[in-house]
């Protein structure tokens, strides 16, 4: 119990010794010493609280925000000295706020437990007591044999003891962890390997003894030591023992392993960062600007208190008749008084903090994120896929993306590879309809004919489908065990009968497209490999192996031909092949891997040698020697290799196209035009992960590839860098791509960051290649905390992009076929990489334009709330005697003037979405924070003190000199002035919001008219009655007796008219003569090309229907947007370039703004501005 609340709390002391020892099936030795090792349970946990912590968490979370712990401070001093307003008025905001904020975050992070609940709660199976278990995946403790089937995940880190195979292996895609899509073997050792059966395993007494848990998934250190009659038998374990968790099972029906590292333990789970709270630019600059408030809060408060001082300096004002001091008010201390007087200033004037803006904003964040949800386009059919929203605390920062690092494996491509062309003895050949055709040539062969192949293009075929690792899963296994002709199931083979699993997807592409054309792989058993040329069985001996490997870039293997000769078959890298090779058309075909290059296409050169019966016992004897040395093991097979991969006899090259999906090409540009740069982090080899970019218009053709790889030390890291760094500035016009692997990025980051930024930065693309899980993290964080703090994005599918999207200021998700471990961890999620687009371009764009104005408008309308206050007290001797009602203090900001913003924060759309898709450049506009600058801030603040003066010395002209206004003579006293202050001030803030709408909706009308009129029939209710549980009666009739008087109407509209006339003016004048790239879009709404930004849009419903098409003329010829006869809107409907039919608009574009990218439809439709 002691040890779950230290763990809960997480106080559990880390591991004391540098290995664990692990006794397999959890067989712990009866004798002897024993100290039994503390492990980790094997549950994931991806969510920030518990059920023990949520409240205390949640609470030291929320009063870090400086409004919440203001508040907090303001409602402590109202219990605790006479203040002139009840505590009730801040009390109840602050709870408000801050527990509709703790149920949003509770549900956000419940449906994290959920998510963790079914990681969790999976099924598995594990040997106990000589039987197999099934149980929850929690359960699985250090030591349990877990059984795992084919097609599953590994819910542990498991030392592989035995599969279903003789030989002890298995065959697992690692594709969630480093984004490799290509088959793996995992080996068990020997003495484990026969033990297939559960009383085997229970009977086997084995200890592994092991590293501590790290991170790096490509180091295993340790070692097996099982007990055999009495005798115990040492076996090292390396990588290739380890089964990872989140790997996946294939090709092996069953294996079984030992857990060694469980839960948090796990090497995938060691790779994920911690959660950390995420915060978004607008709400850093909200906290800047609540402090700045609370600056001219401490100065009125300060400034109020010494001039009562200095007011009172007189006798007669010091103590009126009418109000005489007691005996403890004159003996009191002075010092005592001033802070008394100083903090019920900041009481009465504490309003000019809104607090319900961070609730506003919570409830903006919450609901507005049920609209990505609810977009279609962003909907996948196929899958059915909707986006999925993770946390809504990030919504604006979509909009302010300068850096996106993306993925390459299963987020740009799908994972799917495809042949292309070939060529062959220097012809080119494509594929067509399961042919071999060459260039230029059509396929008129009939259907059903045998295709005329001649002996190099048949041996190029039989290369393809015998040179490769290809592992072959049956529907009905029968062929692979032994016994029987494996041809009996092979001869009528189709796809459906045979799945291909290799070591790479492009030899699973090319030995696909040869069993297409006619030459089939059909088997491979042990030592034998199987094929069929056009219908004819040929069997082949396998010899040798030659295994691919970074250095030399090529794969071979030695065959005995079903007629006794011997032959290398070879492919690999064209650098790696043509200058071994000694015959063939190596010029033509050194062009033609060029040109397929240029296509995109991934290429590979395949050769072959043919071997005296002399010459292979001299191989054999080599490769045998190398392998079988104990010392310098790896120099001898490269010596070995080299000697047998010479004087080849060249046979062609192949071109093979990594299937992207749909609309990447068109997404990456549409990103680089809205001016955010793509950086492509991906564990996949430096020549696969060029080869992409390219295709995927990341690097252009014309573009200079600088390449840092390979480095081995500081010094020639720091050289090439600067050799790099110099290029760049030479060659200044052109644009540059970086290409960077993980060792080279290891010593970049370690001595020379500021060198690598600065070469990055000068790049329009980098391309990082190699990179571990932790290393694509540094690379995201190197970015985040440069001098310029620029906003980042990261998007992933895979358990291997988890901690780059948790460093990222925003993590998306793709919704994959690798798990789920990315969506869970991401604050958002969609299902294909082109839908970025959109998040970003429209609702990102939405995102923050709404939520930029809603806090400016709130400091705006508090500036407007609280200034007539301290204005007021110049003219009540500063006694803190309040303007207005106690009641109104309290439902100004949570009734009076909440809805139309939060409406208004949920609907506004300054330009129509396929406007902003078609033109991403728009997206500049709002990028770097700009609709939040200090420039914009003061423009709003000074506005709200504009408009405060002229509500309270507007009122106080029209009214002041004559107070006897009533028509029966009675006077008008100090509740009632400040009761026409307020109306004119929640008229004149609502209608202004009214001004600063774009986008019409029914519901913007209920709630902006419903408000004021919510006002005016609160009051008359309010000051209509005799409230029994109030103290005092001070607004009894008074608003009654304030409308009854014509001359209380005549300033309410004068000083409304007052304060909105200049807005409208100065938006007519600066949209006339300096407007921005988006107002030019907004006004793009001329006969040509009407939109929905058009202000006839203010009145404008569904289906182009008009609610108020006088006014909406009328608005439209005041600010001189309407120019051209009107006809009613009309828009047909259209399928747009992100699918499902949506309104199109024709747009015209001008020269001075960027053209929208390649495959963007012009939009169909005209929208015309309503006649009167």
């Amino acid at each position: 119990m002691l040890r779950w609340i230290r763990q809960q709390l997480g106080f559990d002391p880390p591991h004391q010794s540098e290995t664990r020892t692990v006794y397999v099936a959890n067989r712990f030795p009866q004798h002897g010493h024993y100290v039994p090792q503390r492990f980790a349970d094997n549950r994931i946990i991806s969510s920030k609280y518990t059920i023990w912590n949520f409240i205390p968490k949640n609470l030291f979370e929320q009063f870090r925000r400086i409004a919440n712990f203001y508040f907090l401070i303001i409602f402590l001093v109202q219990l605790m000295i006479d203040t002139p307003t009840s505590p009730v008025t801040s009390g109840l905001p602050l709870f408000f706020v801050i527990t509709v904020t703790a149920i949003k975050q509770g549900y956000e992070d419940w449906l994290r437990h959920k998510a963790d609940n079914e990681v969790n709660g999976a099924p598995v199976f594990v040997v106990r007591s000589g039987s197999l278990v099934q149980t929850r995946s929690k359960n699985i403790r250090v030591g349990d044999i877990v059984r795992v089937a084919k097609d599953e995940t590994f819910p542990v880190d498991l030392v592989l003891l035995s599969s279903d195979r003789p030989d002890g292996t298995c065959h697992i895609t690692t594709a969630s962890l480093d984004g490799e899509t290509n088959l793996k073997t995992h080996y068990s050792v020997a003495e484990t390997a026969v033990c297939q059966s559960v009383s085997q395993l229970e009977a086997l007494q084995a200890v592994v003894e092991c590293q501590q848990p790290e991170a790096d998934l490509y180091r295993f250190v340790g070692r097996i030591t099982v007990t055999q009659h009495g005798e115990e038998i040492v076996r090292p374990l390396g990588p290739e023992n380890l089964l990872l968790r989140g790997a996946r099972l294939k090709n092996t029906k069953e294996i079984f392993g030992v857990a060694v590292y469980t839960g948090m333990e796990s090497k995938m789970a060691l790779n994920y960062k911690c959660k950390s709270q995420k915060r978004s630019a607008v709400e850093k600059s909200m906290n800047t600007f609540l402090i700045i408030y609370l600056g001219i809060l401490l100065f009125e408060a300060i400034l109020s208190t010494i001039l009562k001082y200095a007011w009172q300096a007189e006798d007669k004002w010091d103590e009126p008749f009418y109000n005489q001091k007691t005996e403890q008010e004159r003996n009191s201390s002075p010092i005592l008084k001033f802070i008394s007087d100083f903090l019920a200033f900041l009481v009465l004037y504490n309003f000019i903090i809104p607090i319900s803006l961070y609730v506003t904003v919570e409830m903006q964040k919450f609901l507005g994120s049920f609209f990505i949800g609810w977009d279609l386009d962003l909907y996948h059919e196929e899958s059915d896929q909707k986006a999925q929203v993770n946390t809504s605390d990030l919504n604006e920062e979509l909009g302010q993306v300068e850096y996106v690092f993306t993925d390459k494996t299963g987020t740009l491509t799908e994972n799917e590879m495809q042949f292309r062309e070939c060529s062959i003895n220097g012809t080119k050949y494509r594929e067509v309809n399961g042919k071999l055709v060459p260039e230029g040539m059509t396929d008129d062969t009939p259907d059903g004919s045998t295709p005329h192949l001649i002996g190099d293009e048949v041996l190029f075929l039989k290369a393809v489908s015998l040179c490769h690792t290809v592992q072959i899963s049956y529907d009905q296994p029968d062929c692979l065990v032994g016994g029987g002709d494996p041809f009996a199931h092979a001869n009528g083979f189709s796809s459906s009968h045979m799945e291909y699993y290799a070591s790479s997807p492009d030899e699973k592409a090319l030995v696909e497209a040869a069993k297409r054309i006619g030459v089939a792989f059909t088997c491979s058993n042990g030592d034998t490999m199987e094929i069929k040329t056009f219908g004819k069985p040929e069997r082949y001996k396998l010899l040798h192996v030659l295994e691919f490997d970074a250095n030399r870039r090529r794969m071979s293997v030695i065959l005995q031909t079903p007629s006794g000769g011997t032959v290398l078959f070879t492919k690999g890298a064209e650098s790696a092949i043509l200058p071994f090779a000694t015959g063939g058309e190596i010029e033509k075909t050194r062009l033609h891997v060029d040109e397929f290059a240029l296509k995109g296409l991934r290429t590979l050169v395949v050769a072959c040698r043919h071997f005296s019966p002399e010459e292979y016992i001299d191989v054999d004897r080599r490769l045998n020697a190398a392998r079988t040395a104990l010392q310098q093991r790896e120099e001898r097979l490269q010596e070995a290799f080299s000697y047998i991969e010479r004087d080849l006899q060249l046979l062609g090259a192949t071109g093979v196209e990594d299937k992207l999906q749909d609309k990447v090409q068109e997404t990456i540009e549409a990103l680089r035009l809205a001016g955010i740069k793509v950086w492509v982090l991906t564990g996949d080899k430096h020549e696969t992960a060029v080869s992409v970019s390219l295709s995927c218009g990341h690097f252009h053709r014309t573009m200079n590839i600088l390449e840092l790889l390979q480095q081995r030390s500081d010094n020639e890291c720091a050289e090439q860098l600067r050799i790099l760094a110099r290029r760049i500035k030479e060659d200044h016009v052109i644009q540059h791509g970086l290409v960077v692997d993980g060792a080279s990025l290891s010593l970049a980051l370690r001595e020379h960051e500021k060198l690598f930024m600065e070469v990055c930065k000068n790049c329009s693309a980098v391309l990082c290649c190699r990179m571990a899980p932790l290393q694509k993290a540094k690379v995201v964080r190197l970015l985040k905390t440069s001098p310029e703090k620029p906003i980042t994005l990261a998007i992933g599918d895979g358990a291997n992009d988890v901690s780059m999207i948790q460093e990222a200021h925003v993590g998306i998700g793709i919704m994959g076929k690798e798990g789920r471990q990315a969506v869970r961890n991401s604050d958002y999620a969609i299902a294909r990489f082109k839908f970025l687009a959109k998040l970003l371009l429209v609702h990102g764009h939405f995102y923050y334009i709404r939520i930029a104005t809603l806090v400016q408008y709130f400091f705006y309308k508090n500036v407007c709330f609280i200034t007539p206050q301290f204005l007021y007290q110049f003219f009540c001797l500063f006694s803190q005697q309040t303007l207005y009602d106690s009641v109104y203090l309290t439902l100004y900001n949570i009734c009076f003037t909440s809805l139309p913003i939060l409406v208004y924060s949920l609907f506004e759309q300054l330009v129509h979405p396929h406007i902003l898709q078609n033109k991403p450049g728009l997206y500049r506009d709002i990028s770097k924070n700009s609709l939040l600058s200090f420039r914009t801030f003061l423009y709003w603040t000074l506005l709200g003190f504009c408009h405060a003066f002229v509500f309270f010395f507007g009122s106080y002209i029209l009214m002041g000199e004559d107070t006897s206004l009533m028509g029966n003579g009675q006077m008008f006293g100090n509740w009632t002035f400040g009761t026409l202050v307020f109306t004119v001030m929640v008229i004149t803030v609502t209608l202004k919001l009214a001004l600063e709408t774009h986008f019409w909706t029914w519901m913007n009308h209920f709630v902006t008219w419903g408000s004021i009129a919510f006002y005016f029939i609160f009051s008359l209710f309010y000051g209509g009655i005799i409230w029994p549980f109030l103290h005092t009666q001070d607004m009894y009739f008074v608003f009654v007796q304030l409308l009854s008087s014509g001359s209380a109407w005549f300033a309410i509209i004068i000083i409304v008219i007052t304060c909105l006339f200049p807005d409208v003016v100065k938006k007519v004048l600066y949209r006339h003569l300096m407007p921005t790239s988006t107002q030019k879009s907004q006004s793009l709404s001329t006969p040509q090309a009407q939109t929905l930004s058009c202000v006839e849009s203010l009145c404008c419903y569904q289906h182009g229907q008009s609610g108020c098409s006088r006014l909406a003329h009328f608005l439209e010829q005041m600010t001189g947007q309407c120019r051209g006869s009107a006809n009613h809107c009309h828009a047909s409907s259209h399928s747009n370039r992100w699918g499902g039919p949506r309104q199109q608009e024709t747009m015209i574009m001008h020269p001075d703004e960027p053209s929208p990218p390649l495959g963007y439809k012009n939009l169909a439709c005209k929208r015309d501005c309503f006649s009167p």
